[in-house]
């Protein structure tokens, strides 16, 4: 089975081949948009591993939550990619691919969403792999619903970013790891299964999940906390 795995929901935008429990991976350079590196790395991914297009079972994406802008590269590539192949598309979250980096049994997935706030996601792991426990949120550092039981690990990159967070995760217990972005590697691990279920999409139902519908803060709200106009 070839699938062919774009993530580029973070800073840390990849695309990786999985062949037949084989992967390889590329890495867009940092200091560059994903947009003018993404589609280059696929193609020199592809020519490396002697593959084409037209022979991929199926190409998985990183839908999201994540940079607004980095999960449309991501969907808009995998649509492009998937239509001229004609084969189904497969939407991995960013908070699954980094509890399944993380790799404990339940995990507390939170990714920096800019902006003052944080997406999370907790997940726990199955015979069918890691399942979401509940919904994936955006909120506020301080308003992250953290665990009450035993167990629980977090892992992202918002837990540099916001002290307090990673103040309260202590408080309550929680143990961190250092997986800080998702990885195309990892998203084309988790898409093999639905691949060989048959659960892809087609290429015009595929959409980035956004989880909230803001971009950026107004003038407004950045003078009222500190900030310049």
């Amino acid at each position: 089975m070839l699938i062919l795995a774009l993530e580029t929901s973070t800073d840390l935008g990849s695309c990786a081949l999985w062949r037949d429990g084989v992967v390889s991976e590329r890495v867009c350079p940092r200091g560059r948009s994903h947009s003018e590196t993404l589609l280059p790395l696929v193609r020199e991914l592809l020519l490396e591993a002697g593959v084409k297009v037209a022979q991929l079972d199926a190409i998985a994406f990183g839908v999201g939550p994540g940079a607004f802008t980095g999960l449309r590269i991501a969907c808009g590539a995998a649509q492009g990619l998937a239509v001229a192949a004609n084969v189904p598309l497969i939407p991995v979250t960013s908070l699954e691919t980094m509890a399944a980096m993380a790799g404990a049994e339940r995990v507390l997935a939170l990714l920096d969403a800019r902006m003052g706030e944080v997406y999370s996601g907790r997940y726990r792991l199955t015979a069918d792999g890691y399942v979401l426990d509940g919904e994936i949120r955006v909120s506020a550092p301080g308003d992250v619903s953290l665990p009450t039981e035993s167990g629980w690990i977090a892992c992202g990159n918002a837990i540099a970013a916001y002290p307090a967070l990673a103040e309260g995760l202590s408080a309550a217990d929680v143990a961190t790891q250092p997986v800080t972005a998702p990885t195309a590697a990892v998203v084309a691990q988790l898409a093999v299964p639905r691949a060989m279920r048959g659960e892809g999409i087609d290429a015009a139902l595929a959409a980035p999940l956004y989880v909230r519908d803001k971009v950026a803060k107004t003038v407004a709200e950045r003078l009222s906390e500190g900030g310049r106009a």
